[in-house]
Order: structure tokens, then sequence, then C-alpha cells
């Protein structure tokens, strides 16, 4: 059994393309939690590219298992 890396893929409209603050916290879309990095890089490929129409949404992978865990490399 491998290491579960826990990830969190999210996303939403930012206020201005430049920054990583959202426009509306309300409508932030969380994709999942997935079990590695390349699960996660996946799921944040395909959202980001379903909203490649609109220049301000973002979406982000957070490395979960290092928030966990901060002591461990």
């Amino acid at each position: 059994m491998t290491k579960q890396l826990l990830h969190l893929v999210f996303g939403g409209e930012l206020a201005s393309p430049e920054g990583v603050e959202f426009k509306d916290l309300s409508k932030l879309q969380i994709v999942g939690i997935y079990p590695n990095y390349k699960a996660a890089y996946d799921a944040w490929k395909a959202a980001a590219q379903a909203s490649v129409d609109n220049a301000q949404m973002r979406y982000f992978v957070v490395h979960l298992h290092r928030l966990m865990q901060p002591d461990t490399p």
C-alpha cells in the first residue's frame, strides 16, 4: 500500500487576474480531495481547461499532507 499524500483541488473567480483574492468566497468550487499529486493534478487540469474561457477563474492544488504533518519532509 502506498502512503496517502492528500491533496485538495479548489478554485473560483478571482477579483483580479494579477492576484489570488477571490471575488465571491461563497462561490468557491471544491473539486475534490485526492490521494496523491498525480490524481490532484489531473483533476486540476480538467477543471482549469473547462473554465478556459474565463480569464479570472483559477484552480489551485493544496498539499494537505504538508499541513497535516508539517515536520515531515
